[in-house]
């Protein structure tokens, strides 16, 4: 169970080429590998299944990944200053909340330590888990966006 940059990018890097630079190639990549070890971890403490649920995002666990800055400005609930446009922030399909009430256990909270990613918290994303590769400006582990 894993996503690719390719899944990441969710056609969007030939759709919006000239909104997509090699810091966010970059930034995304590193976004992938670091959300790819969060499911793998995931699995292994039997929070999420091994097969891909249908109806999440590409086809994957992703729901939402880079955002050039007009598909941010249209997307409902999405922060002006979102990390999906810059490639730092992923959204994971997790329509039982499951992945995010693991998040918020001490094993789940251990994980995102170990990995260095930080979690938007539970209360405001229902269906999804979102997480990113930049601290918040609280620098709280698991924080509120709103």
């Amino acid at each position: 169970m894993t996503i690719s940059v390719t899944d990441y990018f969710m056609g969007r890097r030939e759709t919006h080429s000239l909104a997509c630079s090699p810091t966010i190639e970059r930034n995304a990549a590193r976004t992938v590998g670091l959300v790819n070890g969060l499911l793998a971890r995931a699995l292994a403490a039997g929070v999420v299944e091994p097969l891909t649920p249908a109806g999440a995002g590409q086809g994957t666990q992703l729901t939402s990944g880079w955002r050039p800055p007009d598909i941010n400005a249209c997307t409902s609930g999405a922060s002006a200053t979102s990390l999906h446009m810059t490639g730092e922030a992923a959204d994971v399909f997790d329509p039982g909340d499951k992945l995010d009430a693991w998040l918020m256990s001490g094993p789940g909270q251990a994980v995102l330590i170990e990995l260095g990613l930080w979690l938007e918290h539970p209360r405001d994303t229902p269906g999804w888990a979102h997480v990113q590769i930049r601290p918040p400006g609280s620098g709280r582990r698991v924080f509120y966006a709103k």
